[in-house]
């Protein structure tokens, strides 16, 4: 899932939670002492951008400040409960139902190489791309992957679990969605050779299903599907399977970024058919810490249509 709004695109990582980035970081390090993240440039006034049946509107930035008045008089949670009704449950079955119809076929393209894109899916597409490789230089900075396992929770079209098990680690994947794991599957047997490399896993399961330990545990992106009471939770649980690290991406909850997005809320598409929650990274954190973990790296992936702040997180 992601917001529209115009903002540089550095990719970084730094270890202090109280510095700052600067437009002018582009390449990416780790574990460094001083590094800048991006602020907000001024966001230009633009028409109404449609994306996976969510029509984000982009306003000015002056514009902002004078729209937040009418925001608190909408009711976007109304809407989402009629979604929910529809499919006979809450967000987790919003979710499953939306990933396995037109979802899915929205977001395999995105995740595909197929040029039939538009712009926004386009710059997706590449936005993810670089929250994936930034995982995988995580994971082989200090040492081979070679017979460490790895649990990929919320695999999708297995964009990290196959790169994974390129590197030799022992993978399990699982996705709340059967169509996306039956592409996944597909995609492990036509980029893996057959005993070259252990092939993974992949299961249908939703995160509260998922058991078993693991040196390490991803989970990308997943989190816009949980409000923060359930994101503490979920991330306790995750925390529970994993023994070294724990490597989380979630949309950042920030004053423009949530403005933006109950913009968004306003003009939903005829299919929008599911949540989007943001969270701060203090309530990431501090759920963290509850659990006896504590962020080791911190980072920012920003395109014009994408955002995703990453962690990583070690036993305290």
């Amino acid at each position: 899932m992601a917001f529209s709004a115009t903002i540089s695109s550095p990719v970084c990582f730094y270890n202090n939670p109280n510095l700052s980035t600067s437009s002018t970081t582009t390449t990416i390090t780790f574990n460094k002492t001083r590094s800048r993240i991006l602020p907000l440039k001024a966001v230009p006034v633009a028409t109404d951008v449609s994306l996976d049946g969510t029509t984000l509107a982009v306003i000015g930035g002056g514009s902002i400040a004078a729209l937040s008045a009418v925001l608190s008089l909408t009711d976007p949670e109304k809407r989402r409960q009629l979604q929910a009704e529809e499919v006979g449950g809450g967000d987790k079955e919003v979710v499953r139902e939306y990933f396995n119809g037109n979802g899915f076929d929205r977001w395999k393209k995105i995740y595909g190489e197929t040029d039939d894109v538009n712009k926004v899916q386009l710059d997706i597409r590449i936005g993810h791309s670089k929250t994936v490789e930034n995982v995988m230089k995580l994971l082989t900075e200090d040492k081979s992957l070679e017979g460490v396992t790895v649990c990929d929770a919320g695999c999708g079209t297995g964009l990290l679990s196959i790169p994974l098990a390129k590197q030799g680690a022992i993978v399990s994947a699982s996705d709340i969605s059967a169509a996306m794991v039956a592409e996944a599957q597909q995609k492990a047997k036509e980029e893996l050779v057959e005993g070259s490399v252990v092939q993974p896993k992949f299961e249908v399961k939703d995160l509260e299903s998922l058991d078993g330990l693991y040196n390490t545990v991803v989970c990308l992106d997943v989190l816009i599907h949980y409000p923060q009471n359930k994101a503490d939770a979920m991330i306790a649980h995750l925390a529970s399977l994993a023994e070294e690290r724990l490597i989380l991406s979630f949309a950042p909850k920030t004053f423009y970024y949530d403005i933006l997005k109950r913009i968004g809320e306003l003009f939903p598409g005829p299919s929008k058919a599911t949540r989007a929650y943001l969270h701060a990274e203090a309530d990431i954190e501090r759920a963290l810490q509850k659990v006896g973990w504590k962020i080791k790296n911190r980072g920012l992936v920003t395109t014009q249509f994408y955002f995703s702040r990453m962690i990583e997180a070690v036993p305290a």
